[in-house]
């Protein structure tokens, strides 16, 4: 693990990111020695950093550690965790002006390219995302909302699952983005209140729109994703991974094809 340049184990303990959360991440794909999408890894850490008013730290170098770690790995993950750095009792973040940045190597989760071939099916969470237009969109280290839906995901018989708004409005999966397809079009949450704005989900809709293929920025309820005709969920990891079926809460199942969705995985992967 890389701590500011420098090889480590360990936090300080007065850092914001164990105290408060205070700052944001990223997990990105390692094939062949490099990192797939770094380019918008990057800017999303730096977008992300000046929306929280964190003190930009070298990219540079980040970027050299980041290529150098992804080089010992044929097919893995690395994560990328900025806090805010150290600071004083209390919310305020005065006086912690040194971020920290965390670079660390992970084996990538082999189910998911059995996903990607067979598909998973989905149920809906009982758990509901807050509306928070500050932080919509972030990747910011603050996921106890995802720890529960994690938690209950753990008891039933569902790879992954829906979750909603508090207003019953389709936001993303537990592990990534959706998207659906219907009325001759795709579609995907708009991430004005909650919700991750995946790396996957844009490189997804840069291809669709590149390709002339309609995609709309919605936000539906459960409705609109049980009469479409097909369903995937995607992030930068498991890439696009097909949703076979979805049984909602009334016990109601919806089955979905494929056959879009796998033109998508075909036509993003070499785009």
């Amino acid at each position: 693990m890389i701590v500011n340049g420098s090889s480590a184990t360990q936090l300080d303990i007065t850092d914001r990111a164990t105290q408060y959360g205070d700052g944001c991440f990223t997990t990105m794909l390692v094939k062949d020695g490099k990192v797939e999408y770094w380019d918008a890894h990057l800017t999303r850490l730096q977008s992300t950093c000046e929306r929280l008013f964190i003190s930009s730290i070298n990219w540079g170098e980040l970027t050299l550690h980041v290529s150098e770690l992804a080089k010992q790995q044929t097919l893995g993950v690395l994560k990328v965790l900025i806090s805010r750095g150290s600071g004083g009792r209390g919310y305020s973040p005065e006086g912690a002006n040194t971020p920290v940045y965390i670079v660390s190597q992970h084996s990538f989760p082999a189910h998911y390219q059995d996903w990607q071939r067979k598909g998973i099916e989905l149920n809906v969470s009982s758990i509901t995302l807050a509306k928070q237009p500050l932080l919509a969109g972030l990747k910011h280290l603050n996921r106890l909302e995802q720890v529960l839906i994690k938690h209950e995901l753990a008891n039933d018989a569902f790879q992954d699952c829906l979750v909603l708004d508090t207003d019953d409005v389709i936001v993303e999966s537990s592990v990534g983005n959706v998207f659906w397809y219907g009325e001759n079009a795709w579609h995907t949450p708009a991430l004005n209140f909650s919700g991750v704005e995946g790396v996957m989900r844009n490189q997804v809709m840069v291809y669709l729109s590149a390709n002339q293929v309609p995609i709309h920025q919605c936000r539906e309820g459960l409705n609109s994703i049980q009469s479409a005709s097909e369903v995937f969920v995607c992030n930068s990891l498991m890439g696009i991974v097909p949703v076979s079926a979805i049984e909602f809460s009334d016990g109601h199942r919806a089955y979905y094809l494929s056959e879009k969705t796998r033109d998508l995985q075909n036509g993003v992967m070499n785009y």
